[in-house]
């Protein structure tokens, strides 16, 4: 997450004419009769806000300006599909900014970098995943779960990195020629955090899973001259 004291005017113009139209599309896209009339996903679109909320509490704040916490968003984005994830996060950085643990100034960058882009990057290895149309239950869980949230840790501090120096108001640390040797420390837990929710909700509650296809990765498997 990134403080606007160290982000330019125009940055957080920006962010905000791109987190903008965003939810409008999310909102445009989300199934409201379904979710209006299954009390069960509103409980679960308002128990992963309260789980994401709790999860970016959990941070670091350095007096630079910036701060650091895992993201979660791949696995809310299976759990909700796209849209909901969208709208989701924006919830959740509601619950902080009322915290006073963000600046509504910045709350366009940030949901930017710490929700669209998340989602983005999920949401096309989920959709890669479905047109393959693997059988192997595995190949979900770590191309769509474990993969994402690693790779959504490179693009998500890559594109901070970058905003941060195109603005030239935040001092680059000098640690920042070992930034591939951090960067194997935040992937790893992301994508175990993520990855171990989504391997839980496939064994216990596959039918939770918006992105998950029950009949193909769940069916008895199939022998060849029957029985």
């Amino acid at each position: 997450m990134i403080s606007a004291q160290v982000l330019s005017g125009t940055t957080l113009t920006v962010g905000w004419l791109g987190y903008v139209p965003l939810l409008a599309w999310a909102t445009s896209q989300a199934r409201w009769v379904e979710l209006v009339t299954d009390r069960r996903r509103q409980h679960l679109l308002f128990g992963t806000v309260v789980g994401l909320f709790a999860l970016w509490l959990v941070r670091r704040d350095f007096d630079t300006g910036v701060s650091y916490h895992f993201i979660g968003m791949t696995a809310v984005t299976l759990l909700l599909d796209w849209p909901l994830a969208v709208l989701g996060g924006f919830m959740a950085q509601v619950g902080l900014l009322l915290l006073g643990r963000q600046e509504l100034t910045a709350l366009g960058v940030n949901g930017l970098l710490l929700v669209g882009l998340p989602v983005l990057v999920t949401e096309v290895c989920a959709i890669a995943v479905e047109r393959a149309q693997p059988r192997n239950l595995f190949v979900y869980i770590f191309c769509s779960g474990f993969f994402p949230a690693a790779l959504t840790v490179v693009v998500c501090l890559s594109a901070a990195l970058g905003l941060l120096w195109l603005d030239g108001l935040f001092a680059m640390p000098e640690w920042l020629s070992d930034f591939v040797g951090y960067l194997w420390l935040m992937m790893f837990p992301e994508a175990f955090i993520n990855g171990t929710v989504i391997s839980a909700l496939v064994v216990f509650c596959p039918e939770w899973l918006e992105t998950f296809n029950r009949t193909r990765y769940l069916q008895a498997p199939w022998k060849e001259g029957g029985g």
